[in-house]
């Protein structure tokens, strides 16, 4: 029978209260600045509340969160100020309206702010800014900066975006020291925060700690493995405290993973490992559960084991310097076909696709050219994406394009290349048709293109078209950071991809004098491109816009 982590019921319910004013509330009186209401309350379900502002001269509000729009924001005189909000509950912000010198609090409350004890599931299924207490394993060791890390309590798993210290304050996380928590993986930690939901992933936002039940086992060392498909063994070094470590490997892994032995000492545990050889083409993949009890506590913690199907392959498909490797062992051209992903180098005279509907180029790993024939791969007289000849009206190759070539390798004269015509493009910058571009600059992607290569892992840069559909809340350029955020897509009406944190022309910081992105400009990016959560979107710092109309 398979020992599995007991998580402690939840019982304890915690209610925090947030009193709002009444309909009649007296106006908060200040010499030249007034308001009808210092508490403002909205409906969970979301709305619009406004309160009247005396002022003998000009006025401003400031301090409002993301999720309440304050409209306006300023003005002059007497006037009135409207509060909105979407659907949310147990949020509150202190907002201050200023004139000159004189300064008035306005508080904001939408719903009541209530602690409810969960699960991580219910916490990942209900509603964005409400507080959850729950109680669950740290899955990993905290940073040292905010204190980020992952809770599971086997219904699903959270991530937690910062931890209060012990004083209940914020900015470095001190794992130990006074102010200190000292827990980590595979402690049970009770915590309460509110929830937000952050670029499509949910976070539990500056949490404290209620309790923590130290873990009666500890992986000192060796919690996550990878080998490739030779195997290998390894140690996962363990600190028990009761009895045990009982030892779980899941049945599907049994038959490549195995346990050769175990070995105690007066501190620790060694627990050693075998992996076998993987014969297959694809990867593999275990967890494996380390279990310690005493009395009626139970403690588990895993260590994660994962191993490289044979390379060549198109789940494996060789680098360069390993394609080049293994052409250093043949004596002739490969019977069977091989997959080799690089980088385009260097394309030889009169080597791109023409009239033969065959290109000659070299790829590296790192698309640059070496002249040396251990790092540089010649790609011979390859065809065309699809295995077909190249026709006038594909896309054409550039230096910096990531290819995926499929086909027979050789050794000629040294150089480790293609074997001629039995060779061809089976991916180019993630995509396996040119129908929405390539992401070269003479064929940028489309929307469509860019999302299909990032499904499929495109590491270097590319570039994108589109028309601006929308500029983020604080996206216009400016000289602070040098760079934008907005959104494109390939009508301009729609968010569909979003130019996140780029620089601007030239690959340079904007600058005050430069022009403004406007929406409705037709703009090519280039540079990294990645998802985050469920938006697809350039990577932060590394894009820029290449060109504006």
């Amino acid at each position: 029978m398979k020992l599995k982590y007991f998580i402690p019921s939840l019982v304890a319910v915690v209610a925090a209260m947030f009193t709002s004013c009444s309909d009649d509330e007296k106006p908060t009186y200040l010499d030249g600045l007034q308001v009808s209401q210092s508490y403002v309350s909205l409906d969970k379900a979301g709305g619009t509340t406004s309160i009247d502002v005396t002022a003998i001269g000009d006025w401003a509000v400031s301090g409002a969160p993301e999720w309440l729009t304050v409209s306006p924001a300023s003005g002059s005189g007497n006037g009135s100020i409207s509060f909105s909000a979407g659907a949310g509950e147990g949020r509150t912000a202190q907002l201050l309206l200023t004139s000159g010198d004189l300064t008035q609090r306005i508080n904001i409350i939408q719903g009541i702010a209530t602690v409810e004890n969960a699960t991580c599931a219910e916490v990942l299924a209900g509603p964005e800014a409400k507080t959850y207490r729950v109680t669950g394993v740290c899955v990993d060791n905290p940073d040292n900066q905010y204190g980020n890390w992952h809770i599971n309590d086997g219904t699903g798993e959270v991530y937690v975006y910062g931890t209060l210290d012990k004083k209940g304050d914020k900015g470095k996380f001190p794992i130990s020291g006074a102010n200190g928590w000292g827990f980590g993986a595979g402690d049970v930690i009770t915590i309460e925060g509110p929830k937000k939901l952050y670029n499509g992933t949910v976070e539990l936002e500056n949490v404290t700690v209620i309790k923590i039940v130290k873990s009666l086992v500890k992986i000192e060392e060796g919690d996550t493995q990878a080998f490739d498909a030779d195997g290998g063994n390894f140690t996962v070094r363990l600190t028990v405290s009761g009895d045990g470590p009982y030892i779980d490997i899941p049945a599907e892994a049994q038959e490549w993973l195995g346990v050769t032995s175990v070995v105690k000492t007066d501190s620790t545990t060694n627990v050693n490992f075998h992996v076998a050889k993987n014969a297959g083409e694809q990867d593999r993949k275990t967890t494996v559960s380390f279990t310690s009890t005493s009395g009626s506590s139970t403690s588990t913690v895993t260590a994660s084991v994962s191993q490289m199907g044979l390379s060549g392959t198109l789940a494996n498909p060789f680098s360069v310097a390993d394609a080049i490797a293994y052409c250093q062992t043949l004596s002739g051209a490969t019977a069977n076909n091989f997959f080799v992903k690089g980088k385009i180098s260097k394309i030889v005279d009169k080597g791109e696709f023409g009239s033969y509907g065959n290109a000659t180029f070299w790829i590296s790993d790192d698309g640059v050219f070496n002249d040396d024939k251990s790092k540089d791969f010649e790609c011979y007289r390859v065809l065309w994406l699809g295995n077909k000849k190249w026709a006038e009206g594909n896309a054409q190759i550039s230096v910096g394009d990531e290819v995926l070539i499929c086909g027979q390798l050789t050794l000629y004269k040294g150089t480790a290349e293609t074997n001629q015509n039995k060779a061809y493009i089976y991916e180019i910058n993630g995509v396996q048709d040119d129908a929405n571009g390539i992401g070269s600059l003479a064929a940028p992607f489309n929307i469509a293109g860019v999302k299909a290569a990032i499904d499929n892992g495109v590491t270097g840069d590319v570039y994108v078209k589109g028309i601006v559909s929308s500029i983020a809340k604080n996206g216009e350029f400016g000289s602070q950071y040098g760079n934008g955020t907005f959104w494109i897509s390939d009508d301009g009406q729609s968010n569909d991809f979003e130019a996140y944190r780029v620089l601007w022309l030239g690959n340079k910081k904007w600058q005050d004098g430069d022009a403004q992105i406007a929406v409705g400009n037709k703009v090519i990016l280039h540079g990294k491109v990645t998802k985050y959560g469920s938006t697809y979107e350039t990577s932060s710092g590394k894009a820029y816009v290449y060109s504006v109309e």
